[in-house]
């Protein structure tokens, strides 16, 4: 299980929503690819609000959470599904309790 999460909340813009999906898949299959300690990542749509996503990954350690961050690579592919975006804004996050 898990303890370290990166999570995102990002707003779309309308007629983006399936390149916004394509680039964030790619982002994550290329983050999972070079840093193997991402358990999962998961993208959700709002079924109320048209164009809101939030996205979360579980990370095995906090340490590889930040190196992801500071890769050239993170920039390069979290700027492109941020391109399609109104507003997003992100947040690292550790787990207090499990029920």
């Amino acid at each position: 299980m898990a303890d370290h999460y990166a999570s995102g909340t990002w707003q779309v813009k309308q007629g983006s929503e399936q390149e916004f999906i394509d680039r964030w898949t790619e982002f994550l299959q290329w983050s999972r690819a070079n840093y193997p300690s991402i358990l999962v990542a998961n993208l959700i749509r709002d079924r109320r609000v048209p164009g809101h996503y939030v996205s979360f990954a579980e990370w095995t350690d906090e340490a590889s959470r930040d190196a992801w961050k500071q890769n050239p690579g993170f920039m390069t592919h979290f700027d492109a599904c941020v391109a399609l975006c109104e507003h997003m804004s992100g947040a690292d996050f550790d787990r207090v309790v499990t029920v």
